[in-house]
């Protein structure tokens, strides 16, 4: 088998993903698009005995570039070049930096990204709704949410549902959009990357956006665009779900919540979902929850929701991590 300098990137992938192991490969699968996942499978296929030393090599590369990728996150280029020469020495660093820059893409509106949310909100709220889709599909979900949550009710099932209509977008448009808000603020903008928004994007968005925004962007959708709204549903989880979680994962999810913010979240829910709750807990627990609920009276919508958010929230963490497994409506029933 050649040395790692002499093979070419696609059967570096390729022993890269062999190297560590089928597992995680699965989980790099899910971040391809079908050429490459064909691509890469026919080369692991047809991929010959490789030495210890090649896959020491192509892991040490492999490595390299992450840790370049995010120095130039973190800093930009200058700052991984400092970092890079000062672990690697200058003549790698300089090899490393030449070989990815030339394919680095910067995002779009990168000068928002360590904007309040305040600020942004007021600074993008007059503009049309398809540049906010476009600014918003570009920043990260955590970001995108509270600025999603902050424009008007009014416009925030609009703005949510141009970002899952994007598609492709020309790098002309991206220049403009971003000369006219280079203006306003006077700042460097990034480099061009043709794309952005879709389904998937606005989900990731509305997973991160108060109840009341959510339940608005939702509501709104299933008048305008009710087949987007149902797509969307399909992919999200809302605390109403919770009643076709097993039994197992609803206990698993029990042990991070807080019982007030359970008792709050269920004076808003149906006997069907409280019975559910309770049935997973211990008597005694289940007892108290009742005395909680039945003394603390009268509540306010809106802290109902944010009670209801926290465990939609714990929820999705715990799926994330793996610990439970969750399907949205449409989704097949898992067999175990």
């Amino acid at each position: 088998m050649a040395k790692a300098k002499d093979l070419r990137g696609r059967e570096k992938a390729a022993i890269f993903l062999v190297a560590i192991g089928p597992e995680v490969s699965a989980q790099v699968y899910k971040h391809l698009d079908d050429p490459t996942i064909e691509l890469l499978t026919l080369e692991i296929a047809n991929l010959r005995k490789v030495t210890p030393e090649t896959k020491l090599e192509v892991l040490k590369e492999a490595q390299e570039i992450i840790m370049a990728r995010e120095f130039m996150t973190q800093g930009g280029v200058e700052y991984a070049r400092k970092l890079l020469e000062q672990a690697l020495g200058p003549e790698r660093a300089q090899d490393i930096l030449r070989r990815i820059t030339a394919s680095l893409q910067v995002r779009p509106f990168d000068f928002v990204r360590h904007a309040d949310p305040s600020q942004l909100i007021s600074f993008i709220q007059g503009e049309h709704p398809q540049t906010i889709a476009l600014i918003l599909s570009y920043l990260s979900p955590e970001q995108a949410g509270q600025v999603l949550g902050g424009l008007p009710p009014s416009s925030q099932w609009d703005v949510a549902r141009r970002i899952a209509r994007m598609d492709r977008i020309t790098p002309e448009v991206l220049r403009e959009v971003e000369r006219v808000l280079e203006r306003k603020l006077s700042t460097v903008m990034g480099q061009d990357f043709t794309m952005a928004g879709g389904v998937d994007a606005v989900v990731a968005i509305i997973n991160r956006v108060d109840r009341g925004t959510e339940r608005n962007i939702i509501e709104a959708l299933e008048e305008q665009d009710p087949e987007l709204a149902e797509e969307i549903k399909k992919r999200l989880f809302v605390f109403e779900d919770i009643l076709g979680m097993d039994d197992r994962s609803l206990q698993r999810v029990l042990r991070e919540v807080d019982m007030k913010d359970l008792a709050l979240a269920l004076k808003g829910a149906s006997e069907e979902l409280k019975n559910k709750f309770l049935r997973n807990m211990s008597k005694r627990a289940a007892d108290m929850l009742r005395e909680d609920m039945d003394f603390m009276g009268p509540v306010r919508v809106r802290m109902v929701e944010e009670a209801q958010q926290k465990i939609v929230n714990i929820v999705r963490s715990l799926e994330e991590a793996g610990e439970i497994v969750i399907a949205r409506g449409g989704e097949e029933e898992l067999v175990v």
